[in-house]
């Protein structure tokens, strides 16, 4: 049985407060787009995972083992062949690994009908990552909690050509975390979206462009270059590196592409 882990962008990631936990209350919106990976999984002598791909300097198929482990433990499951094949690149801001994780979860329960009800597949996939939950039901959704908690949301850009760019350059959550303030000024991400896209670029930000654009100022360039190209709306999706743009028609830019990764979605 095959499936095919999809990618999302953030639109808007907005720090609000800091939770008791230790952890960070966030507003977002996330959204998924036509990027996969590719995942299969067939019966095995014993368990083994097999990666693919674009090359993953901590190894991606980690949190598909912890996924594994975790259902293998509760259902008593039978050794499995996962073989991953990667296109989503990693430290990016694009969800990727937290994708595998999702679909892996749901791939093991319809392929040895395990039963596990959306709720229950969301309760697990947030053990393994903050926005891995998004990706059980994979809709545009409104975000709260840690990236977590969703509210469905009417949002549909299949009319528009999203533009993605990943510079070189690997981006780890504990580092965007150590450059970002909390912001407390009141604003409502979740009334932002409805205005007009073109609007968006004045309402809806990422917080954690300030302290990686000071870090990092290519990603800041491409940013501005997006912009020149003639999008809409341009943001860096989660903590980063990548940045997408929204654009009203297709487009071509064969300057960018030469200089770094890029994908038309």
């Amino acid at each position: 049985m095959i499936v095919f882990p999809n990618a999302k962008i953030n639109i808007g990631l907005q720090v609000v407060d800091e939770r008791p936990d230790g952890y960070h209350e966030l507003q977002t919106v996330f959204y998924p787009i036509p990027l996969y990976d590719a995942l299969e999984v067939v019966d095995g002598q014993q368990f083994n995972i097999f990666e693919t791909g674009l090359s993953i300097p901590s190894g991606s198929g980690n949190i598909c083992k912890k996924v594994y482990s975790v259902l293998a433990d509760e259902f008593d499951l039978p050794p499995v062949h996962i073989h991953l094949h990667k296109t989503i690149p990693m430290g990016a801001g694009l969800g990727g690994g937290s994708a595998d994780a999702a679909f892996l979860i749901k791939l093991l329960n319809e392929y040895f009908d395990l039963g596990m009800s959306v709720v229950r597949m969301q309760d697990v996939a947030r053990t393994l990552g903050a926005d891995c939950a998004f990706f059980i039901e994979n809709r545009p959704a409104y975000a709260t909690g840690r990236g977590d908690r969703f509210e469905a949301l009417d949002l549909d850009l299949c009319s528009y050509s999203i533009v993605i760019i990943k510079p070189d350059i690997h981006i780890s959550t504990a580092e965007a975390f150590s450059r970002v303030d909390v912001n407390k000024e009141g604003r409502s991400l979740r009334k932002d979206i409805g205005a007009p896209i073109e609007d968006w670029h004045q309402l809806i930000v990422n917080d954690f462009e300030v302290g990686i654009f000071d870090r990092y100022p290519m990603i800041r360039s491409i940013k501005d270059q997006l912009y020149q190209a003639g999008a809409i709306y341009v943001s860096m999706s989660g903590t980063g590196s990548a940045v997408f743009g929204i654009f009203e028609k297709g487009v071509i830019l064969p300057d960018l592409a030469n200089r770094y990764e890029l994908w038309y979605c």
